[in-house]
C-alpha cells in the first residue's frame, strides 16, 4: 500500500511539473497538453479500488499539485508579503483542486463523455468566474499560458483566451483517454494506440497551422503614431515616497526634453508617477497646480498629449460620506483613486480610474470579516490596504484633431481580456498602458504581467504602447509581437511608432462566448448528475 502511495505522490508531482515547465515565461506551452493526465490516472486508480475516503484521497493528490504549480509560478509575491503570497496560493489552489473533485463526482453520475464535458465546462466557468468576482485572481487561467507563443493562438481574435483553455482541456482529455488501456492493460496493441494518438498530435497542429496562417495575412496598417514612453526607474520602497511630485516633475522634465522637436502624438508616464501624500485632490484638479505644470510642459511639445499615473483622493464628512469611503478618524471620510489622466494643453484634462484592483493591495473584498483576522497581513503597497474608488464602465482618451484613441490601462487591467474590448467598443484604436509592477523586483513578476499583456493585443489587433516604473517599457504590435523595448531597472525613454487600427475581431464584438456556453452547459450537466438518471446512456470513443 506504501509503495502504491508513493506512486500517487509521483504522479502528483509530474503533474505539478507539466504545469509549471509548460508556464510563461521560462517554460513551453507544449508541456500544457499533458498537465491532466497524471491527475486523471490518480482519479482512475483511487476510484477503482476498494478503500474508503476516495474524494478526500482525490483532493489531497490534486491539490498537492495545484499547490506546487500556484507556488511555483507565482512566489515571487513574496517580495510584497510572505502571508500575502501563501493566502493567495493557498486558496487559489484550493478552487482548482474542488473542480477536480466535482470532476470525481461528476464522473460517478454521468456518462463518461458527459463527465468530461462537464470538466471542461466547470474549468472554464470558474475561469470566467475568477475574471469577475471580487476576489479576481486570473493569473493563471490557463489560456494564458500561451503568451510568450504567440504565433501559434492567433485564432485568439476569435475565442479570446479562453480558447486557449479549451484548447489545452480537449488535448489532456483525448490523450489521456487513447493512452488509458495502454496504462492500464497489459494486452494492448501499441500499434493501433500511436495510430489514434497522431489524432490528438493534429490536434495540436491544426490550431497552430491556423494561427501561422492568420498571421502571415495580417495587412500591416500605414496609418501610425508616434509615442515616447518613459522609464524613470523609481524604486517603489526607498524613493517613492521620499520625493515631492515636484521632483518627479522636474525627472521627467529632463528625461524628454530633448523630444520637443519629434512630433510626437503622446507621452506617457507610468502608474501613480505622482503619488505624494495621499495624492491629489481630485474635485479641484483643473486648476491644481501640478496639473497647471503639466499644462505647461506638454504644451512645449507641439501638439502632443501626456498619459499618466496619478494617485487621487477626495475627503467627506460623516454626513456626506460616500459607500466606497474610507474612515480616517472621526468625521472624516476619504475616497482613494488609483487614476490615468489626459492632460492636453488647451482642453480640460480627462480621467479614468483603475477598475480593477488588486486584491489585498488596492481592494479588500469582505473587508468586515477579513480584516480583524488577515488586516496586519495584507500586502501593503503604497501605505495602505483601504478600498480604492472603481470607475464602472471604461472610457477612452480621444484627440478630436487627429481622430486618435487611447485605451487607458492601468497595470493589473491588462490581465483582463473580455474588460479590455470595452475600450475597443467604444471607438479606441490603440492601448496605453501604464503600470508599476515594480514591487516584485526582478522577478518572473513582471516579466509575466507584460507576456499576457501581448494576448490582448491579439484579441483585438490593437498595437499597445506601454510604460512601466521599472520596466519593462516598449510597443507591442497587432500581432502580439515585442518590436521595441527597454531593459529591466534602467532609468531610460523609448521611441516608437505603432499602428492605428480601427476595424473590430470577433472577440471584440462578441467577447468570451466559450465561457457563457460554458456556464450554460455546466449547469445543464450539473442538473444532470445530481438527477443521477444519465450514468449508463454512453460511453466516451476516441
Amino acid at each position: 500500500m506504501e509503495k502504491l502511495k508513493n506512486s500517487w505522490l509521483l504522479l502528483s508531482i509530474t503533474s505539478a511539473l507539466f504545469f509549471i515547465c509548460g508556464w510563461p515565461t521560462y517554460g513551453h506551452p507544449i508541456f500544457l497538453f499533458l498537465i491532466f493526465i497524471p491527475l486523471f490516472i490518480i482519479e482512475e486508480k483511487i476510484n477503482s479500488d476498494k478503500k474508503s475516503k476516495k474524494y478526500l484521497r482525490i483532493w489531497s493528490y490534486s491539490y498537492f499539485t495545484f499547490i506546487l504549480w500556484n507556488l511555483s509560478t507565482t512566489w515571487w509575491l513574496i517580495n510584497a508579503s510572505l502571508a500575502g503570497m501563501l493566502i493567495a496560493n493557498i486558496f487559489n489552489s484550493l478552487f482548482f483542486s474542488i473542480i477536480f473533485l466535482l470532476f470525481h463526482w461528476g464522473k460517478k453520475r454521468l456518462p463518461l463523455k458527459g463527465a468530461y464535458a462537464f470538466f471542461i465546462s466547470i474549468w472554464i466557468s470558474f475561469e470566467k468566474l475568477h475574471l469577475e468576482w471580487d476576489i479576481s485572481w486570473p493569473w493563471l487561467n490557463l489560456g494564458n499560458g500561451f503568451s510568450e507563443s504567440i504565433y501559434w493562438i492567433q485564432w485568439y481574435e476569435f475565442t479570446g483566451t479562453f480558447g486557449g483553455t479549451l484548447w489545452i482541456l480537449v488535448i489532456n482529455i483525448g490523450f489521456y483517454e487513447t493512452l488509458k488501456k495502454l496504462i492500464f492493460k497489459s494486452d494492448v496493441n501499441i500499434q493501433s494506440v500511436l495510430i489514434k494518438s497522431i489524432k490528438w498530435i493534429f490536434g495540436i497542429a491544426i490550431p497552430i497551422l491556423f494561427s501561422l496562417l492568420i498571421y502571415i495575412n495580417i495587412e500591416d496598417s500605414k496609418n501610425k503614431i508616434k509615442i515616447l514612453s518613459v522609464q524613470p526607474n523609481i524604486d517603489p520602497y526607498n524613493e517613492k515616497y521620499l520625493y515631492s511630485n515636484d521632483d518627479f516633475l522636474e525627472n521627467i522634465r529632463e528625461q524628454i526634453i530633448n523630444f520637443k522637436d519629434q512630433k510626437l502624438d503622446y507621452i506617457i508616464l507610468p502608474e501613480t508617477y505622482f503619488a505624494e501624500g495621499y495624492g491629489e485632490r481630485l474635485n479641484d484638479f483643473e486648476q491644481n497646480d501640478l496639473n497647471l505644470k503639466l499644462k505647461d510642459l506638454i504644451g512645449q511639445f507641439r501638439g502632443a498629449q501626456l498619459i499618466s499615473g496619478v494617485q487621487f483622493f477626495n475627503t467627506y464628512s460623516n454626513s456626506n460620506k460616500t459607500i466606497s469611503s474610507n474612515r480616517i478618524r472621526n468625521n472624516l471620510w476619504v475616497d482613494y483613486y488609483n487614476t490615468a489622466i489626459l492632460v492636453s494643453p488647451e482642453e480640460k484634462t480627462h480621467f479614468y480610474h483603475k477598475s480593477k484592483l488588486v486584491v489585498g493591495v488596492e481592494t479588500l473584498p469582505y473587508s468586515k470579516t477579513i480584516m480583524p483576522i488577515f488586516g496586519k497581513y495584507m500586502i501593503d503597497l503604497g501605505g495602505t490596504v483601504s478600498n480604492r474608488v472603481v470607475q464602472k464602465n471604461r472610457s477612452v482618451f480621444y484627440n478630436q484633431k487627429k481622430e486618435i484613441y487611447a485605451a487607458p490601462v492601468i497595470c493589473y487591467e491588462s490581465i483582463y481580456g473580455d474588460f479590455n474590448t470595452e475600450y475597443i467598443r467604444l471607438g479606441a484604436n490603440f492601448f496605453a498602458i501604464i503600470s508599476n509592477d515594480a514591487w516584485w523586483g526582478n522577478t518572473p513578476g513582471h516579466k509575466q504581467l507584460l507576456s499576457i499583456t501581448r494576448l490582448r493585443a491579439i484579441e483585438n489587433r490593437r498595437a499597445i504602447a506601454r510604460s512601466a516604473n521599472t520596466g519593462i517599457s516598449g510597443f507591442i504590435n497587432e500581432k502580439g509581437e515585442l518590436i521595441k523595448s527597454l531593459p529591466y531597472d534602467s532609468k531610460n525613454v523609448i521611441l516608437g511608432e505603432i499602428p492605428i487600427i480601427n476595424r473590430l475581431t470577433f472577440y471584440t464584438k462578441y467577447g468570451d462566448l466559450i465561457a457563457r456556453i460554458s456556464i450554460l452547459t455546466f449547469i445543464l450537466y450539473f442538473l444532470m448528475a445530481i438527477s443521477g438518471r444519465y450514468k449508463n446512456l454512453d460511453s466516451f470513443k476516441i
